[in-house]
């Protein structure tokens, strides 16, 4: 077992990085604010000055130039990670993820191949209103040929983005802003996570939580509260929402026999529903409770930081809902 450290998330990103720049000449960096300013939230501080700006590209604020170049880039052979400063802008380069990045591969019989990541910022709290402060991967999940992470800790932040880099497919990489500051161990060394391959973050006997990026936090601490009730959470973190680690969700629920789902993107048709879904068709002979879900209200997200955290999950909803599985009301 190799040797830890701890890191914040922001600091395994940075670190994940370097590492992939000083391995392979192929990987460069490209977006606004990435190279001479560090990033909007200082990822890349240090990189532009190392690697050169040849290989750490400051932009024009031109989402859909820079998503262009990068898929152009990476079919010449290059292996581009491009940074999309906040998730809502993603909504700029549609056409050149979705139409371009995702469909290349199969419309040219596999001839191209398109090892592309994209770097960008989920998640409310910084009360950054409602265009800077979204949660978009399902709507990058819904399209066939994209893959799309989410991390929820150091260690895994630093393994899948390296395994996003070495894919020679095109990955959206969202990190949740909130969460740049969360610490924890990461191996010393080189490794990567498989992207598709989720994770139990807690083991427990009666209820599953699945939760996603900065969910995951939130449903730990829920845990330790319903720990006190005499109700034992197990939480697993699908790391990867495409592919979807099904076997580890659905093992769990089989378990434990009661499941809430939990992410920060919008309630309605999003990831929440297709989990919830996959749960009811394939452990429904498992379930002694319906399968519950928790997502953003289906409002634009407020600049008010009161009414901001009211718009997503807390760990009082995720308790009050895992309590009511058991008929329980406090």
């Amino acid at each position: 077992m190799s040797d830890t450290r701890d890191l914040t998330i922001a600091e395994a990103i940075r670190e994940a990085l370097t590492e992939e720049l000083d391995r392979d000449p192929a990987v460069f960096l490209i977006g606004e604010d990435v190279g001479r300013a560090g990033g909007t939230f200082n990822i890349t501080a240090g990189l532009q000055e190392q690697f050169g700006k040849e290989r750490v590209m400051d932009a024009p604020i031109s989402e859909a130039g820079i998503a262009g170049l990068g898929v152009g880039a990476a079919m010449a052979g290059m292996r581009p990670v491009v940074e999309i400063m906040f998730c809502d802008f993603l909504t700029l380069a549609m056409d050149q993820i979705v139409n371009q990045a995702a469909k290349l591969h199969y419309m040219t019989g596999g001839q191209a191949q398109v090892p592309l990541v994209i770097r960008t910022m989920m998640g409310a709290g910084r009360s950054a209103a409602a265009q800077h402060s979204q949660s978009l991967h399902a709507w990058m999940a819904h399209v066939p040929g994209l893959k799309v992470v989410l991390p929820s800790t150091p260690r895994d932040a630093k393994g899948l983005l390296k395994a996003a880099i070495r894919d020679n497919n095109p990955v959206v990489f969202f990190e949740d802003k909130m969460s740049y500051g969360v610490k924890g161990p990461v191996d010393e060394g080189d490794y990567t996570i498989p992207l598709g391959v989720g994770d139990v973050k807690r083991a427990g006997e009666h209820v599953t939580l699945v939760a996603t990026s900065s969910m995951v936090q939130v449903a730990l601490e829920a845990a330790e509260v319903l720990s006190s009730d005499g109700i034992s959470a197990e939480i697993v973190d699908p790391r990867t929402v495409k592919p979807l680690d099904k076997e580890t969700v659905l093992s769990s629920v089989k378990k434990t026999g009661r499941a809430v789902v939990i992410d920060e993107g919008y309630l309605s048709y999003g990831v929440t529903a297709e989990i919830a879904a996959i749960i009811s068709d394939e452990a429904f002979d498992w379930l002694d409770a319906p399968v519950k879900r928790l997502g953003a209200t289906d409002v634009p997200i407020p600049m008010a930081p009161a009414l901001e955290l009211a718009t997503v999950p807390s760990i009082e909803q995720v308790v009050e809902t895992a309590r009511g599985l058991f008929g329980r009301r406090y």
